[in-house]
């Protein structure tokens, strides 16, 4: 039988507060809690694990809009399972974009570092380096999402 968790307990162990918690159930967002006969929150290993799943989408960007969504398909069972693929797969989609601008910048940041270093150096201004070639191209769309379940 999995561990039962109170929401102390969960808190602590996912590195989050209580009404932090409290605030991911009001939102809809942690699926299959059960109350004891006095009315407490009783969590599982599983709880930790969405929880852990949560804060990886948000920190990725998904809203909490999104978040809502993926968790309403979740509860809905096996029927959805295509539709939580299509949606995970479209935001991954808009995680790796991000990821290249992001890795772009850090080189950029790292140029001028080494710009600066050089100058330090040596005491004199190191040529401006170039500017990348960025290919002209149409202005970037989102990732279609799926459609929502009904």
């Amino acid at each position: 039988m999995p561990e039962s968790l109170r929401i102390g307990e969960l808190a602590a162990r996912a590195g989050r507060g209580v009404h932090a918690i409290r605030w991911y159930e009001a939102q809809g967002l942690i699926p299959g809690v059960v109350r004891d006969r006095a009315g407490r929150r009783v969590y599982s290993e599983l709880h930790l694990s969405w929880l852990d799943l949560m804060d990886r989408l948000r920190r990725t960007g998904m809203s909490i809009a999104g978040m809502r969504e993926y968790t309403a398909l979740v509860k809905q069972g096996r029927s959805t399972l295509r539709q939580r693929q299509e949606l995970l797969a479209a935001h991954r989609a808009r995680v790796e974009e991000t990821l290249a601008d992001w890795t772009a910048a850090l080189q950029l940041i790292d140029s001028k570092i080494d710009f600066y270093g050089e100058w330090l150096a040596t005491g004199k201004q190191p040529a401006l380096p170039k500017p990348p070639r960025r290919s002209v191209a149409a202005p970037k769309r989102k990732a279609p999402r799926p459609p929502k379940a009904r």
